[in-house]
Formats: structure tokens, C-alpha cells, sequence
């Protein structure tokens, strides 16, 4: 084999960490099993991520929270009042069953 066909099998061999997102590539991989990024996209010089539509460095994850789902938190319940009543009727036999 001679030095530019070995060149031209080095360099279609895929990187053993993906680039693009850091995950591990299999030997002889076509492409990234994560992300998808091969020669053409992601492992070559010239790829660019400026089209993934990735969130910037300001991103504020609670100003997303409140524009996804409203200001206002998850307002908890009580207990039923009938659970109540079960807890009361249960202590009292309870206790009656053991006091008598």
C-alpha cells in the first residue's frame, strides 16, 4: 500500500469521540450514533453549528419556565375531607380495640 492510498484510509476513518457532541464512536463508523455527524457534516474542518438552533450562553432556564407553563407554581391540595373522617373512625377503633 502505498503512503497516499494508507493517507486516504486515515482519513476516512471516523475519530474515536465525536466532535461535534463528544460521544463515542465505533471503529469504522459512517457516522456518530448520537448526533448523526459524519465527514460531511460534523467531523470535517469546515461543519459549522451555527444552523442547530442550540441555545446561547444567556439562555435563562426560569424565564423559559415561566413563558412555557404561567407564573404561577402548582398549587398543592389537601386532604380530602372524607380521608379525614376514614383517619378519625380508624384511631377510634383503634383505640377502643385496645383499651378494652
Amino acid at each position: 500500500m502505498e503512503f497516499g492510498t494508507w493517507s486516504l484510509v486515515l482519513s476516512d476513518m471516523a475519530p474515536e469521540v465525536c466532535p461535534n457532541c463528544g460521544a463515542t464512536v465505533p471503529r469504522n463508523a459512517k457516522a456518530c450514533p448520537e448526533c448523526g455527524s459524519d465527514e460531511q457534516t460534523g467531523w470535517s474542518e469546515e461543519a459549522e453549528s451555527a444552523g442547530v438552533d442550540l441555545p446561547d450562553d444567556s439562555f435563562d432556564y426560569d424565564d423559559f419556565v415561566k413563558k412555557e407553563f404561567g407564573a404561577k407554581g402548582p398549587v398543592p391540595h389537601g386532604i380530602k375531607w372524607y380521608w379525614w373522617v376514614i383517619a378519625v373512625v380508624l384511631v377510634a377503633s383503634f383505640l377502643l380495640f385496645c383499651l378494652r
